[in-house]
């Protein structure tokens, strides 16, 4: 079987490729695309996989994008941290909507799942394939806020959390960077977007630094058991996570 990833964030998706062969050594993973734009050149020149695993948000926007605007006959099983998006995933051919952080039990379930609609060529049952995927999401979730808006200058400017790179804090003043090193003063303390944030996608680093997981770029072991960290973009100060934040930190890389 060949498999496709739609994923920007790398250590998720390096975790997801380790996942899908540690589950079945017989699925290939053709390439892994991190945007809409990627997927749309991929798809220009190549064959459609036997199946394909998507993240929705990507940093170029919606995964559903690709989809609509090209022809693609593949099963999809989405990987995302919510579930918002759930019924619109099923009307583009998906057969499974898995939230993250992925169990290996629940990816091994989604591609029997595929194996089992391909191999008896069943018809799929939308409307009892969505009714399933509601008795499982999570009834009441936790709310995470996804954008800030920020002052550029004489305007307001909304920033996804997509854009975001990470926090940092000197002078008693907290700074939000993107990826694109754009930088912008925001009225809430480490201690307030530590309540904020998504725990799945941001993780405190230290006193002075909230990381976006897409940010952590290279982890080196440092002395005493801490962990030293290559972030981008370049930050001014060195990032040390302490021997104590360590394990949870390689925890929350893993997934």
């Amino acid at each position: 079987m060949k498999a496709l990833i739609i994923e920007d964030e790398y250590p998720a998706a390096e975790r997801l490729t380790k996942m899908i062969q540690k589950t079945d050594s017989n699925i290939e993973v053709l390439a892994v695309l991190e945007s809409i734009e990627a997927a749309k050149r991929w798809f220009s020149s190549h064959e459609a996989p036997d199946l394909i695993f998507s993240d929705i948000q990507l940093s170029d926007g919606l995964s559903f994008v690709i989809f609509d605007e090209i022809p693609i006959n593949s099963p999809i099983i989405f990987t995302t941290s919510y579930d918002e998006y759930a019924i619109k995933a099923f009307k583009v051919k998906s057969i499974d909507y898995l939230l993250k952080p992925i169990k290996p039990q629940e990816l091994s379930a989604a591609i029997e799942k595929y194996r089992a609609l391909t191999g008896a060529n069943a018809r799929q049952d939308y409307g009892h394939k969505i009714q399933s995927l509601l008795d499982i999401l999570p009834s009441a979730g936790r709310k995470y806020k996804n954008r800030f808006l920020v002052k550029q200058h004489e305007q307001f400017v909304p920033i996804h959390r997509h854009e975001i790179a990470y926090f940092f804090t000197a002078n008693e003043m907290v700074c939000l960077i993107c990826n694109d090193n754009r930088q912008f003063l925001i009225d809430y303390t480490l201690e307030e977007l530590e309540k904020m944030l998504d725990p799945s996608h941001f993780f405190r680093l230290n006193r002075q630094f909230i990381a976006a997981l897409s940010a952590v770029k290279k982890i080196h072991s440092y002395f005493n058991g801490k962990l030293k960290l290559d972030l981008h973009p370049e930050p001014l100060h060195e990032i040390v996570v302490s021997r104590e934040k360590a394990p949870s930190f390689k925890e929350w890389i893993e997934g």
